[in-house]
């Protein structure tokens, strides 16, 4: 009879359910580790630390009584007194208010349709036509504001080509360029051609991430092209969907101040006053000086501050991870 021996388990000096414990490292072995990482980061904390953060420190002017024409020391605290007089200025609501009719404008219509452009160039099988069509969608976004409203006058103005057209054929003149009435969808069509195809280029990224295989895996399913699209296509790029609408929704009181500028005087201020203009006319050329406009940029920041920390909660509730993750 053939004896059976049991197989034992290889001799290796410990307990074969011993567990491995991962040493921590000190922070001079973490810095040896890691410093052509933090070289490669150096110009970037630099360029945060001297444009961003040492600015950021002097919002303490907007609880100053302050002039440039004596020491810094020397300006009086006044402590909320600026934010009051903001409040009370009664061009501070109507600014807030048409700022927040562009920027719900920008959040509703602008930001699908970059989604819809990278979904189409998504689906499109051609490599010639899709460049082609990314090159001309994408390429107004590297237009300065002056040009992109000096092509819309030039086309939709009371002498641009389509009031032109129309005078020929018996019409009258466009005021499309100079109506306060329809500056809002003049805005958002500006908005739509310049800034679009930027989105389009983030989606397209995330896009790319998605594996094959899941399409693949869909179609042997029977799902159709919209079932893919629906449940393939569009949570596989949810995560970059939230975090840059959390990021727009924290700088929904920053709509811009080139564009509204330039049309001030075509359109009226009544319709293309922003904060941002509202603060230059008020503060900077105005006699309010810069404690109030500090006060106002404050205002803004901490309102954007409080708006990114409510929509990323609300996204780890969705079970999304937003630009931070959970503690």
């Amino acid at each position: 009879m053939a004896t059976m021996q049991s197989e034992a388990p290889p001799m290796t000096g410990r307990h074969p359910d011993a567990r491995v414990v991962k040493r921590k490292r000190t922070a001079a072995q973490r810095l040896r580790h890691d410093w052509p990482l933090l070289v490669l980061a150096l110009p970037v904390v630099a360029q945060l630390a001297i444009f961003f953060y040492w600015p950021s420190a002097w919002n303490i002017i907007a609880f100053m009584d302050y002039s440039p024409h004596r020491p810094f020391w020397e300006n009086p605290f006044v402590g909320f007194a600026w934010f009051q007089r903001l409040f009370a200025d009664p061009y501070f609501v109507p600014a807030l208010l048409n700022t927040l009719k562009f920027a719900a404008a920008q959040l509703l219509l602008l930001f699908p349709l970059s989604i819809i452009l990278a979904l189409v160039m998504h689906s499109v099988v051609s490599t010639k036509v899709r460049s082609t069509f990314q090159s001309i969608v994408y390429l107004p976004y590297f237009f300065s504001w002056v040009l992109v409203v000096t092509v819309f006058v030039q086309v939709l103005g009371a002498d641009g080509l389509v009031s032109n057209w129309l005078m020929s054929l018996g019409g009258d003149r466009m005021t499309f360029t100079s109506n306060p009435d329809t500056f809002l969808l003049l805005a958002w069509m500006q908005w739509a051609w310049k800034d679009a195809g930027w989105g389009m280029i983030i989606f397209l990224a995330a896009l790319a991430s998605i594996n094959p295989s899941l399409y693949e895996a869909s179609a042997v399913d029977g799902a159709n092209r919209w079932r893919r699209m629906w449940h393939v296509t569009l949570p596989g790029i949810r995560p970059v969907i939230i975090l840059l609408l959390i990021l727009q929704i924290g700088g929904i009181l920053s709509v811009g101040f080139e564009q509204y500028q330039l049309q001030r005087q075509a359109v009226g201020y009544q319709a293309t006053e922003v904060l941002d203009t509202y603060v230059y006319y008020r503060s900077v050329i105005g006699t309010e000086g810069a404690s109030f406009g500090t006060a106002a940029g404050l205002f803004k920041g901490v309102i954007g501050l409080i708006l990114i920390l409510a929509a990323n909660k609300v996204a780890h509730r969705l079970g999304e991870q937003g630009i931070y993750q959970k503690s």
